[in-house]
């Protein structure tokens, strides 16, 4: 014990990087177990096919035209929090936030989950990955 003491005392930058570290690995977990799961499409057909999950694109209007899942509820990442309201319909069912590749539905999972929905997954890759499954699109 003496040893490290004298460790700390000799090596105080050494000492901060180690704890900033050690910081930033457990907030990562911590974190991480708060996220909402990420499902592939997969599992999002079966989800949506035997429990009526209701898949939520959170993309903007140009893109949702371009192409999105079947009977998708459409409502952009920046009005979500304003008219999360127009989704209290669908708190008892499962939700899929979905995206253009899986990065901006995590947002728009955490915003779902603290209005109260308690069954919210992201569709990992986003649309993309669903594209690549070759599952069916909607073009408007």
């Amino acid at each position: 014990m003496d040893r490290l003491i004298e460790f700390v005392g000799n090596h105080p930058v050494l000492w901060g990087v180690f704890l900033g570290l050690l910081a930033t690995l457990g907030w990562t977990f911590v974190k991480g177990s708060r996220s909402a799961p990420r499902v592939t499409p997969v599992e999002a057909t079966r989800l949506i096919n035997h429990e009526q999950a209701v898949v939520l694109d959170v993309r903007g209007d140009a893109e949702f035209a371009a192409g999105h899942v079947v009977d998708a509820v459409h409502m952009p990442q920046d009005r979500l929090e304003q008219q999360l309201d127009k989704l209290k319909k669908y708190q008892s069912r499962p939700v899929i936030a979905v995206c253009a590749s899986g990065q901006t539905s995590a947002r728009a999972a955490e915003i779902l989950r603290r209005g109260g929905f308690e069954r919210v997954f992201q569709l990992g890759g986003g649309l993309a990955a669903w594209e690549s499954a070759n599952l069916p699109l909607i073009k408007k």
